[in-house]
Protein backbone atom coordinates (compact mmCIF):
# COMPACT_ATOMS: atom_id res chain seq x y z
CA UNK A 1 0.00 0.00 0.00
CA UNK A 2 1.56 3.59 -1.25
CA UNK A 3 0.91 6.28 0.63
CA UNK A 4 2.40 9.92 -1.34
CA UNK A 5 3.82 12.53 1.15
CA UNK A 6 3.63 15.61 -0.71
CA UNK A 7 5.75 18.08 0.96
CA UNK A 8 8.72 20.51 0.39
CA UNK A 9 10.36 20.46 4.03
CA UNK A 10 12.78 17.52 3.23
CA UNK A 11 13.37 16.85 6.66
CA UNK A 12 9.48 16.41 7.69
CA UNK A 13 9.57 14.08 4.70
CA UNK A 14 12.47 12.39 5.51
CA UNK A 15 11.25 11.81 8.94
CA UNK A 16 7.87 10.52 8.28
CA UNK A 17 8.76 8.40 5.37
CA UNK A 18 10.75 6.51 7.09
CA UNK A 19 8.63 5.29 10.16
CA UNK A 20 6.06 4.60 7.56
CA UNK A 21 8.55 2.38 5.75
CA UNK A 22 9.09 0.55 9.01
CA UNK A 23 5.41 0.12 9.17
CA UNK A 24 5.15 -1.83 6.15
CA UNK A 25 3.76 0.97 3.97
CA UNK A 26 5.04 2.01 0.54
CA UNK A 27 6.22 5.78 -0.01
CA UNK A 28 5.85 7.88 -2.82
CA UNK A 29 7.80 11.51 -2.38
CA UNK A 30 6.84 14.84 -4.38
CA UNK A 31 7.96 18.30 -3.25
CA UNK A 32 6.34 20.48 -4.86
CA UNK A 33 2.74 20.37 -6.23
CA UNK A 34 3.06 19.46 -10.19
CA UNK A 35 5.39 16.71 -8.84
CA UNK A 36 2.37 15.67 -6.64
CA UNK A 37 -0.29 15.73 -9.00
CA UNK A 38 2.23 13.84 -11.70
CA UNK A 39 2.74 10.95 -9.20
CA UNK A 40 -0.65 10.59 -7.87
CA UNK A 41 -1.66 10.16 -11.25
CA UNK A 42 1.14 7.30 -11.62
CA UNK A 43 1.21 5.84 -8.68
CA UNK A 44 -3.04 6.00 -7.51
CA UNK A 45 -1.47 5.41 -3.40
CA UNK A 46 -3.79 4.79 -1.00
CA UNK A 47 -3.61 8.20 0.64
CA UNK A 48 -1.88 11.50 0.12
CA UNK A 49 -0.43 13.64 3.07
CA UNK A 50 -0.63 16.72 1.18
CA UNK A 51 1.24 20.24 2.76
CA UNK A 52 -0.08 23.28 1.81
CA UNK A 53 2.28 25.32 1.40
CA UNK A 54 4.83 24.41 -1.60
CA UNK A 55 6.45 25.81 -4.96
CA UNK A 56 5.02 24.97 -7.83
CA UNK A 57 1.27 25.81 -6.30
CA UNK A 58 -0.87 25.62 -3.22
CA UNK A 59 -1.59 21.94 -1.35
CA UNK A 60 -5.49 23.59 -2.06
CA UNK A 61 -4.46 23.88 -5.76
CA UNK A 62 -3.26 19.89 -5.51
CA UNK A 63 -6.46 18.87 -3.77
CA UNK A 64 -8.64 20.72 -6.00
CA UNK A 65 -7.07 18.70 -9.21
CA UNK A 66 -6.74 15.35 -7.01
CA UNK A 67 -10.72 15.88 -5.86
CA UNK A 68 -11.35 16.80 -10.00
CA UNK A 69 -9.97 13.94 -11.62
CA UNK A 70 -11.80 10.93 -12.17
CA UNK A 71 -8.41 9.15 -11.98
CA UNK A 72 -7.87 10.59 -7.49
CA UNK A 73 -10.78 11.64 -6.81
CA UNK A 74 -11.56 8.80 -4.84
CA UNK A 75 -8.04 8.86 -3.13
CA UNK A 76 -8.07 10.40 0.79
CA UNK A 77 -5.69 13.11 1.21
CA UNK A 78 -5.16 14.10 4.74
CA UNK A 79 -3.80 17.88 4.35
CA UNK A 80 -0.64 18.28 7.46
CA UNK A 81 0.61 22.35 7.76
CA UNK A 82 2.36 24.29 9.47
CA UNK A 83 0.65 27.51 8.71
CA UNK A 84 -1.60 29.53 11.35
CA UNK A 85 -4.78 30.53 9.10
CA UNK A 86 -7.73 29.52 11.46
CA UNK A 87 -9.68 29.46 7.82
CA UNK A 88 -7.52 26.42 6.52
CA UNK A 89 -8.84 23.03 7.92
CA UNK A 90 -12.81 24.38 7.22
CA UNK A 91 -11.55 24.90 3.56
CA UNK A 92 -9.78 22.37 3.04
CA UNK A 93 -12.94 19.90 4.41
CA UNK A 94 -14.60 21.86 1.59
CA UNK A 95 -12.67 20.94 -1.30
CA UNK A 96 -12.80 17.05 -0.07
CA UNK A 97 -10.04 16.40 2.68
CA UNK A 98 -10.37 13.80 4.55
CA UNK A 99 -8.46 15.04 7.59
CA UNK A 100 -6.09 18.01 8.46
CA UNK A 101 -3.47 18.05 10.87
CA UNK A 102 -1.35 20.64 12.19
CA UNK A 103 2.63 20.73 11.46
CA UNK A 104 4.55 19.72 13.70
CA UNK A 105 2.33 16.32 13.16
CA UNK A 106 2.79 13.80 16.35
CA UNK A 107 3.62 10.59 14.70
CA UNK A 108 1.24 8.71 16.68
CA UNK A 109 -1.98 10.59 15.59
CA UNK A 110 -0.72 10.91 11.71
CA UNK A 111 -0.84 7.01 12.32
CA UNK A 112 -3.67 6.90 14.07
CA UNK A 113 -5.81 9.26 11.44
CA UNK A 114 -3.84 7.21 8.44
CA UNK A 115 -5.60 3.70 9.73
CA UNK A 116 -8.96 5.43 10.15
CA UNK A 117 -8.82 7.07 6.88
CA UNK A 118 -7.64 3.67 5.16
CA UNK A 119 -10.46 1.81 7.49
CA UNK A 120 -8.06 -0.58 8.92
CA UNK A 121 -8.07 -1.09 12.72
CA UNK A 122 -5.45 0.66 14.18
CA UNK A 123 -5.11 -1.65 17.77
CA UNK A 124 -3.14 -3.68 15.09
CA UNK A 125 -0.45 -1.43 14.43
CA UNK A 126 3.01 -1.18 15.92
CA UNK A 127 3.36 2.17 15.72
CA UNK A 128 4.48 2.63 19.17
CA UNK A 129 7.23 0.26 18.55
CA UNK A 130 8.50 2.43 15.57
CA UNK A 131 7.82 5.79 18.07
CA UNK A 132 10.61 4.97 19.97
Amino acid sequence: MTILIADDDRVHVQLVSTRLKKLGFDVAIAFDALQAFTIAIRTAPAVVLLDVYMPGGTGLEVLKRLKGSSKTNQIPVIVISGGKNEKTPSAVKDLGAAEYLCKPVDFDLLVQTLYRVLGMPFESSPHLEVHK
